[in-house]
């Protein structure tokens, strides 16, 4: 009870649910501390698959392939012995990296297109919308 009260204290706008949280809770209750991550925004995603299709289109791969390189690029990769023989894969997946992470796969997206031709234009910022008080 004294962590949930500490709790209270902290986000008092959550206080009366956390307490009758503990009251409900015959058992007892478990609290669970995780890292948190942050994923990739919408944004970053739909302007690397925009723009990482055109650069495939440019280079004759498919989306797929495209992706697989640019993600050997900015990663890494390593060889496994496939049923289809030996095959470079990856060392790591889009879905499981950070914002940053992210960021750095766009980087390598313009850095190797630029060296091949293909110019990736910079994203288009969204205004950020103001409060007029």
């Amino acid at each position: 009870m004294g962590l949930l009260m500490a709790i209270s204290q902290e986000f008092p706008e959550s206080a009366h649910d956390l307490l009758q949280l503990a009251r409900s809770a015959q058992r007892g209750i478990t609290v669970e501390i995780l890292p948190l991550t942050v994923q990739r925004s919408r944004d970053q995603e739909n302007y690397y698959r925009k723009w990482a299709g055109e650069f495939g289109a440019f280079c004759g791969l498919p989306p797929d392939e495209m992706h697989d390189e640019l993600l050997c690029l900015t990663f890494g990769s390593e060889t496994v012995n496939t049923p289809f023989g030996w095959r470079r894969v990856p060392s790591k997946r889009s879905g499981r990296v950070t914002r940053e992470e992210y960021g750095e796969l766009i980087e390598t997206l313009c850095r190797t297109a630029a060296g091949m031709g293909f110019v990736v234009p910079p994203p288009i910022r969204k205004r950020q919308e103001t409060s007029h008080e």
